[in-house]
């Protein structure tokens, strides 16, 4: 479920992938797509909450 930011907050999204910033180095931020929407968002860990299937 995603926390933050406000236009995206209580939508689940999907995790994709770690973003890389340069030269393959990886970030702190991941890439979650929002499954109600067309877009991919760019989040810190704090900003999003894993739910796993049961």
């Amino acid at each position: 479920m995603i926390l933050y930011p406000e236009y995206v907050a209580g939508k689940r999204g999907i995790v994709c992938a770690r973003e890389i910033i340069i030269n393959d180095k990886m970030s702190d931020r991941w890439l979650i797509q929002v499954e109600s929407e067309n877009i991919v968002v760019s989040l810190n860990a704090d900003e999003f909450r894993v739910n796993y299937p049961h």
